[in-house]
Parts: structure tokens; sequence; C-alpha cells
């Protein structure tokens, strides 16, 4: 929840004006409970978005994550009927191939080139190999917490975001 690229994600939707939340996973900072090898992080997900479309009914529902809250909105999306995704290096390599589906519904994903976490090579072999691949944009330079990347990081996500044409309610994950 703490995590700058979370924030930047949350700003960029904050600015188009959509309801953001970010929240951490159980067992991650003041967050009760413990892991959940990414099941129980889906239930956490899927609270959020519960009680985002009881405050704010009809909204549509933006998901956006970073590094394995990346992975977690990736297997949220189609279950909680998202209308569009985020992911901002997602953790390719680091969890089995079928606990990072293809989305099913629009999707930018936001990979750094220089990534020391997850290189963008097995990024970009994934993304090929999906049925239904996302908008990909590939950042020059920028590593896997995009340092001194975050404002080309917010503008991939509200020039993208407006080519959507709707604001959303939007939930933002992360594990750090």
């Amino acid at each position: 929840m703490k995590n700058k690229v979370v924030h930047q994600l949350a700003r960029s939707f904050r600015e188009l004006g959509a309801v953001s939340i970010r929240f951490n996973f159980r067992g991650v900072g003041a967050s009760e409970g413990t892991y959940g090898r990414g099941d129980g992080e889906l239930e956490d997900l899927g609270a959020v978005v519960s009680w985002a479309r009881e405050r704010w009914p009809g909204r549509p529902l933006w998901l956006a994550g970073f590094s394995f809250g990346a992975a977690v909105v990736l297997r949220g999306a189609q279950r909680f009927a998202a209308d569009w995704l985020v992911t901002a290096a997602p953790p390719i390599g680091y969890l089995p191939a079928d606990a990072l589906p293809a989305a099913g519904v629009p999707w930018l994903l936001i990979q750094g080139a220089a990534d020391d976490v997850v290189p963008a090579a097995r990024v970009l072999e994934w993304v090929e190999a999906l049925p239904q691949p996302p908008q990909l944009t590939l950042l020059e330079g920028a590593g896997h917490f995009f340092h001194g990347r975050l404002n080309d990081l917010k503008q991939t996500v509200l020039e993208a975001a407006r080519a959507q044409g709707a604001v959303s309610v939007t939930a933002c994950a992360s594990d750090a």
C-alpha cells in the first residue's frame, strides 16, 4: 500500500477522476493474517471489490497491480468482471504458469526494460504466447521499481485510461 509504484498508479486514476483504493494483502504491514499463497490474496481483492461496488454501485471496475499484486489482479480480472486491467512488472517466472492467466479483459501491461527482478525478455516471451495479449508498454531504462521513471509510468496509464473513455472504481494492489 505504501509502495511508490502503487502510489503512482493510484494517483494516475485519481487524476482521471476515478475512485482509487490502495490496500495491503493479508499479513502485509498492519494487515491481519498471513500470506495466503495467492488464493488468500485473491480473497482480499474480492473483499475490496465487493466493498467498492456497494459504496459506488454502477461504476466500472478497473484493477491495477504491481509485481505480486499484478499476479493477483490478473487472476481476479475475469472473476470480478473488471472492465480494465493495469499490471506493472508482473512476476513472470516466479509463479507457476497457471497462476498468471490471460486477463480476458482490456489490459495494459507496463514493464521496465531494465527490470532486474522480472527480466523484460521473460515478460515479452510470456506476452507473445498469450491468446489475448495486453497493450504492452516497455519503458526503456526502467527497473523493477521504476526509479526515475514514475512520471513515465503515470503518463502511460493516463494515456491508456483516457483511451478507455470511462471513470471507474480502481483497486491498486501490491505486496510491498
